[in-house]
């Protein structure tokens, strides 16, 4: 029965079986080895006291609660002490008779009668029960169970466990590391000494030890994937019949220095006969969808297909309309597949990437589905890719069709938020990374201004002067995460409220519930010129480029993560005129989104953003790893623990080209459930 117990607790508190137990390790601890005499309690001061009842009543007023007051003997005029409890069984009052002996924990605070604790941990003990030898671990728990019951778990799984050491002796005395055994018993049953703030900042050696097995675990697998990815081939692309130089010939621009060094990086692993695992990460604006296009041409060279998958219509929208710009002059084929293509156009298009008529297929996660079928896939490029799951990926990649054969796709992840070099080192240790560290020449700062909703008016009329001077604009709308039809109504609403009060302006609206045609129309008479002012809601985040819009207006822009603010912020500042981020903040602003909005103001940098944006959410959040399926850290800081990140980064290298035995038991006791979702 206990075990069954153990098991329910462990899936509980989010673990797949109680062996898992030995790493729920604890919050905080409670110091139960000495006991504080009544008489020296201190107010505000959590302590361990004992007592003898001496009277114990139910009070019903000012609620329904039972008073107890102890003393340290019968003795009269002995140091006194009550507790209250707000929440007790008859089996409690009945245990609290005068005479009964108790022990609490708790804070000492004053009450009408005296000192006394409110709900303090309560035992009945006998004269001459012992102390505990080790301060009292206090776990992370769910409401279903006591600390007690998340205790005696934790015990039971240490018990049982396997604690013997995974790594070598020589490893951990180099980095002078206690051994796992030592370190779990450490941080389960610290000693009446230990240093409190050392541990509950997780600074001891027996924290470091947990932190680097972490990270080492982490390390291990996403190079092991890695390397067994090198196992399968790739069709080795090594040129593209000049198709680069007759796209560069027709540019009004050249490629940047930090364009042409990632091309390279690029091309180097596509001539490579194993599958390219290349992340292309670049701030906003610095001209990405053109080295994704440059990168495709060795493929299409060699005759093979290539899939260009966005997360929304609207950016695989601007992509096909980019790739159709560019590749079409060169003789190849472009076409586009969405969820929201229908009918025989649909049908079309899939049997013209079917038959291999089709040398590039853009789309959405529709590219990914049953239906569609590739002659001969030979590169995939995700954008935006920490949107999409792993299983997503992982079916777009098997659309090569070769993967039984041992022959799948390169595959070129691109992001537009820059990865800071702790969670780069971490996170994508399996990657492959080029940066485009610059952006294109002629790009114009962009003023950023943060300003409360008291101001709105004022920003429309300012934006009536402003549009008639012929530059062009963005009103966004708020964001309003619980509903998208509330957000749709909101869209709609502000532009019937811009319409009105800007009767001069023709304005346009765009969202992501209307139809692909109408968005297009709409985005096209924009860019055209045609529109003062595009009212939008986020499907504008990524993609659209319109040089002569230099002024975006975000309204409650303390809704947004910083990601996207600084994503919109960049589809201004692509012209000659100076350009302007305004960004409007509601009455009820919270200490983090007053947080966000500075940060932003701030920060012009993506890079920089992005180390802040880590740090107010942490790496989970910020990779969108939660959705993706990426295995998590549970203990180590990426920004407090560089040191032991290099450290595990270098171990790795050495455990996996001379100890494999020792990197199958270290991944069998930090991953037991397999390698999966790390091989993505």
């Amino acid at each position: 029965m206990a075990t069954l117990d153990a098991d329910l607790i462990a899936r509980k508190l989010g673990y797949a079986a109680s062996g898992d137990l030995i790493l729920h390790l604890p919050l905080r601890y409670q110091d139960e080895t000495r006991l504080t005499p009544l008489r020296d309690v201190r107010m505000g001061v959590d302590v361990l006291v004992e007592g003898v009842v001496v009277h114990a009543e139910v009070q019903m007023r000012p609620r329904r609660q039972l008073l107890v007051e102890i003393a340290e003997s019968v003795t009269p005029g002995s140091a006194h002490l009550y507790f209250r409890l707000l929440h007790f069984y008859p089996s409690q009052l009945n245990q609290l008779q005068p005479g009964a002996r108790v022990r609490l924990f708790g804070e000492v605070k004053p009450g009408f009668f005296g000192a006394e604790m409110v709900h303090p941990q309560m035992r009945v003990v006998r004269e001459n029960t012992p102390l505990p030898a080790t301060l009292t671990p206090v776990y992370p728990a769910v409401a279903a169970f006591s600390q007690n019951a998340i205790r005696k778990s934790v015990q039971t799984a240490l018990a049982q466990a396997d604690l013997s050491e995974t790594l070598p002796a020589s490893l951990l005395t180099g980095l002078q590391l206690p051994g796992f055994a030592e370190a779990l018993n450490a941080l389960h049953h610290p000693q009446p000494d230990a240093d409190l703030n050392a541990l509950e900042t997780q600074t001891t050696p027996a924290w470091q030890r947990i932190k680097f097995d972490e990270l080492l675990a982490q390390q291990l697998s996403l190079r092991l994937a890695a390397h067994q990815r090198e196992q399968l081939g790739a069709v080795s692309l090594t040129g593209d019949g000049g198709l680069s130089v007759k796209l560069l010939a027709a540019l009004p621009f050249a490629l940047t220095a930090a364009q042409t060094r990632a091309l390279n990086e690029i091309r180097r692993d596509l001539a490579r006969p194993h599958p390219m695992n290349r992340l292309l990460q670049g701030d906003v604006g610095s001209g990405k969808t053109l080295v994704a296009a440059l990168t495709l041409l060795p493929a299409l060279a060699a005759g093979g297909q290539v899939a260009v998958m966005a997360p929304t219509e609207i950016l695989a929208e601007q992509l096909f309309l980019k790739m159709h710009e560019w590749l079409t002059p060169l003789g190849m084929q472009v076409a586009w597949i969405a969820a929201a293509t229908k009918g025989k156009a649909k049908k079309d298009s899939l049997a013209r990437i079917a038959s291999g008529e089709v040398n590039v297929a853009v789309g959405t996660h529709a590219l990914f589905q049953a239906g569609v079928s590739f002659a001969n896939l030979t590169l995939t490029i995700v954008d935006e890719q920490h949107r999409f799951g792993v299983g997503q990926r992982l079916a777009l990649r098997e659309k090569g069709g070769g993967i039984e054969l041992g022959q799948v796709p390169h595959l070129l992840m691109m992001s537009a938020t820059p990865i800071p070099r702790s969670l780069a080192m971490s996170y994508y240790a399996d990657l492959d990374v080029s940066v485009i560290d610059e952006l294109p020449p002629g790009r114009t700062p962009i003023a950023t201004k943060v300003m409360s909703m008291k101001r709105r008016d004022e920003v429309i009329g300012r934006l009536r002067d402003y549009c008639q001077t012929g530059a062009q604009a963005y009103w966004v709308c708020p964001l309003v995460e619980e509903s998208e039809k509330l957000q749709l109504r909101a869209a709609e609403e502000s532009h019937a409220e811009l319409v009105e009060r800007l009767p001069e302006l023709n304005i346009g609206l765009v969202h992501g519930r209307m139809k692909s045609v109408e968005k297009a129309a709409v985005m096209a008479a924009f860019k055209a010129g045609e529109l003062h002012l595009l009212v939008a809601t986020t499907v504008i985040e990524v993609g659209v480029d319109v040089p002569n819009a230099a002024l975006m207006v975000i309204e409650h822009a303390e809704r947004y993560g910083l990601a996207q603010l600084h994503q919109l912020r960049g589809r201004v500042g692509r012209g000659a005129r100076e350009s302007t981020c305004l960004l409007i903040y509601g009455d009820a602003l919270s200490d983090n989104g007053r947080q966000r909005l500075s940060i932003i103001k701030q920060h012009a940098d993506g890079f920089a953003i992005a180390r802040e944006d880590l740090k107010l959410r942490g790496p989970g959040e910020f990779m969108g790893a939660r959705q993706s399926g990426q295995h998590i850290l549970r203990f180590a800081n990426l920004e407090t623990d560089i040191d032991l990140l290099e450290a595990a980064r270098d171990a790795a290298e050495e455990l996996l080209s001379r100890r494999p035995e020792v990197v199958d038991r270290h991944l069998a006791r930090w991953l037991p459930r397999g390698l999966d979702y790390l091989r993505a």
